[in-house]
């Protein structure tokens, strides 16, 4: 089935496939929001536009369209915003784009499922855009007067996907006595015992990890007897992105549409000065272009980390590896068994006692990185899960990749779970499956940049990462080798003690199983595990990557 979106010259649309996270579900303790797997579905059956621009709104209660005043953020395009046109206390944003679904296929819209906002709430409506040569218009009503509503840029204002038009008028609706249905019956009535007493058990003797705490059948796709479900069971959606988006979203310019470069009148005295020694630049010159070409970043509300279902070896090459900007990539990781098989349980099980290295003592301690080696210990791999698993077990241990050499035995046993991305990395270096990551819900790993570009692969349970530039250097104090005086960019009032911070570009990534993130060399970025995780990092790529050979000592 085709989804187009028409759009005229000028018309920028932020459109994307919509995301599975919510905030007010990450905030949930251990995020058991997600444990219900309609809600995730729900969340990201369809496609998001987002906000060109930030603003607040409100409302003073009257029927005019006067009666709602919107102020947009400082440097935000005035035009962009949305307005009033119909009073009655509703905002209308614009959608820049004639959509165009196949024959008798409507388009739902509306706002983002499981997303209330306080103060506003979406209207929702169905176009029949498979012959409408009209544009439609995504509306929210205030649902109280005098209360200021925000939209963040970036923030989804629209929810949309495709449905059958007639579907709904030949559904015949009816009610009939459970006695009709004996299987279905028998399997609820077993379902119904086995959860009353695994309540009972909860309550008599309640379960130290996270993931013992809920029954996991209709998220696994299973019946109470263990029998599969359907084949076509999901627990995730894997959209396609539209494809052009990316240019509305920003980012390094593509390749195939760059201009050729022009002939350097100076390059041959260039090569005729060659022999000569290197001059150094003024004091302060580099840091001043680089304040510089972080200044023009601003510019551009619109420069985004683009998500891909999928994108090939030389448009990766030249969008992200050669460009040094971040990708989230999608898909690839699709038919690896440890996406399904990852659980504590099954790791431990599969690990056993082997001894393994890890890292301990990193609660509370500041001073961790800079003694890092001071706090390696070793322990039984099936303990430290115990471990990790146990309530409030935090950021105290943490499997690593500085500890991927002392560990390659005792997690070999691992390997037969994984494929291979062969399409980015090579099979020829002494590390072929990556560095393995394993910790808590809680672990976190502070503001640093890598000397290395890296790959992160995510297998099991979600990774929350805020990154920021290479050029924002010179404003985030460096303190330490590859570590930064600000551990945190999410601490409150940052900017109080860090005034050098005040608009910073911060992109944030919340990674969930079986996604890749690229993270180019000397990007900082900050780790937060939103789940019991297990993360693989890859550095060995086809293209050049030793870069830390130069990085200077002292």
């Amino acid at each position: 089935m085709k989804l187009t979106c028409y759009v005229y010259s000028g018309w920028k649309p932020r459109i994307r496939a919509a995301s599975q996270t919510r905030g007010w579900m990450d905030a949930t303790p251990e995020r058991f929001a997600y444990r219900c797997l309609p809600l995730d579905i729900a969340n990201s059956h369809g496609w998001e536009i987002l906000s060109p621009v930030g603003f607040e709104a409100e409302w003073n209660g009257g029927s005019a369209p006067e009666d709602v005043l919107i102020r947009p953020d400082a440097g935000h395009a005035r035009e962009s915003l949305p307005v009033a046109l119909f009073g009655a206390g509703v905002l209308t944003f614009h959608v820049e784009g004639l959509f165009r679904t196949e024959p008798g296929i409507n388009l739902w819209a509306g706002g983002p499922p499981n997303a209330a906002k306080d103060g506003i709430a979406p209207l929702s409506g169905l176009i029949e855009t498979d012959w409408s040569p009209y544009s439609f218009t995504m509306n929210w009503r205030f649902t109280r007067p005098n209360h200021v509503i925000r939209f963040e840029e970036n923030e989804p204002f629209c929810f949309l996907f495709p449905i059958g038009r007639t579907m709904i008028e030949h559904v015949v609706p009816e009610i009939r006595p459970i006695e009709e249905a004996p299987e279905l019956k028998a399997q609820f009535e077993a379902w119904s015992a086995g959860r009353d007493a695994f309540h009972a058990r909860m309550a008599a003797d309640p379960p130290s990890a996270p993931a013992d705490k809920w029954q996991k059948y209709y998220f696994r796709g299973t019946y109470s007897s263990g029998a599969r479900g359907p084949a076509d069971h999901r627990t995730k959606l894997r959209l396609a992105e539209f494809k052009g988006a990316e240019a509305f979203h920003s980012g390094p310019a593509h390749a195939d549409t760059a201009p050729p470069p022009s002939a350097c009148p100076h390059a041959g005295a260039a090569r005729a000065n060659a022999g000569r020694q290197v001059s150094q630049p003024p004091s302060g010159k580099l840091e001043w272009i680089m304040q510089s070409v972080q200044r023009l970043g601003t510019l551009s509300h619109n420069r985004q980390i683009p998500r891909y279902e999928a994108i090939d070896q030389q448009a990766f090459l030249d969008r992200h590896y050669a460009a040094n900007w971040p990708a989230l990539i999608t898909g690839e990781l699709d038919d690896w068994p440890a996406l399904h098989r990852w659980t504590p349980e099954y790791l431990k099980a599969k690990i056993g006692p082997a001894p393994v290295e890890v890292q301990a003592g990193r609660s509370g301690n500041p001073d961790f990185e800079r003694k890092m080696d001071a706090h390696t210990t070793a322990m039984p791999f099936d303990a430290f899960i115990d471990r990790i698993c146990a309530p409030g077990a935090g950021n105290d241990l943490y499997l690593t990749a500085y500890n991927a050499g002392a560990n390659a035995e005792a997690l070999a046993p691992l390997n037969a779970d994984l494929g291979f991305l062969d399409k980015f990395l090579t099979r020829e270096t002494d590390r072929p499956h990556g560095m393995t990551w394993i910790g808590p819900l809680g672990t976190f790993t502070p503001l640093h940049h890598d000397l290395t570009n890296n790959l992160l692969l995510q297998l099991a349970g979600s990774k929350r990462i805020l990154l920021a530039s290479p050029l924002e250097t010179p404003r985030i104090h460096n303190d330490f080798h590859v570590y930064s005086e600000i551990r945190d960019l999410a601490e409150p009032d940052l900017t109080m003690r860090f005034p050098s911070l005040k608009g910073m570009r911060v992109h944030q990534v919340d990674l969930m199983a079986g996604e890749a993130l690229f993270i180019p060399l000397g990007w900082w970025h900050q780790v937060t595990s939103t789940d019991f995780s297990v993360t693989i990092t890859h550095t060995n790529f086809h293209w050049p990557n030793d870069f830390h050979r130069d990085y200077p000592q002292g």
